[in-house]
């Protein structure tokens, strides 16, 4: 993953729930299918709209409810390349951050609109909205959880660093 990323934005609300992001129905198949209904509780169309490294951009408290892994495994897996939101529940963020997926802690994300471009620059802390030239301000990702989504999630991260004698852990 580049430290600056770009791509275009699917709008959400606030209070957007690990039901919502990965609906129940689902929850028996693999991961292959529950991505392929991301979202589709909050907005139907979703999958059908969602091109791979699109962004999506939220309210207040993305992720809350359930602390159900599957939610971001389904938004990385449909091809989502970022989360930015106002705040998230704290769950879900740890466990986008352990599927190597980038979640943006960003006061200004509700200035957000569906359909523009954003540019985030993760170790600045900035999204700059090429759509409308604004900069919004939010919490750059530390040096360790750069090195963790980089290597594609902390699973990955250890059996990098934890095993120097190429042994698999």
């Amino acid at each position: 993953m580049q430290s600056v990323l770009r791509g275009r934005v699917h709008k959400f609300g606030d209070d957007i729930n690990t039901d919502l992001i990965s609906p129940a129905q689902y929850m028996a198949h693999g991961n292959d299918v529950i991505a392929a209904h991301a979202l589709e509780g909050a907005d139907p169309d979703f999958p059908r709209k969602m091109k791979a490294g699109d962004i999506v951009a939220a309210g207040k408290n993305f992720g809350s409810g359930s602390s159900r892994e599957t939610a971001p495994i389904a938004l990385k897996g449909i091809g989502v390349a970022a989360v930015v939101a106002e705040f998230f529940a704290r769950i879900f963020y740890r466990n986008c951050i352990n599927i190597g997926l980038p979640a943006i802690i960003c006061p200004e994300a509700g200035k957000i609109r569906d359909g523009d471009e954003l540019e985030i620059r993760f170790e600045e802390g900035a999204v700059v909205n090429a759509t409308t030239g604004e900069r919004y301000e939010c919490a750059p990702l530390s040096p360790n959880i750069m090195e963790i989504v980089r290597d594609g999630g902390l699973l990955e991260h250890v059996e990098k660093t934890a095993a120097p004698t190429g042994r698999r852990l």
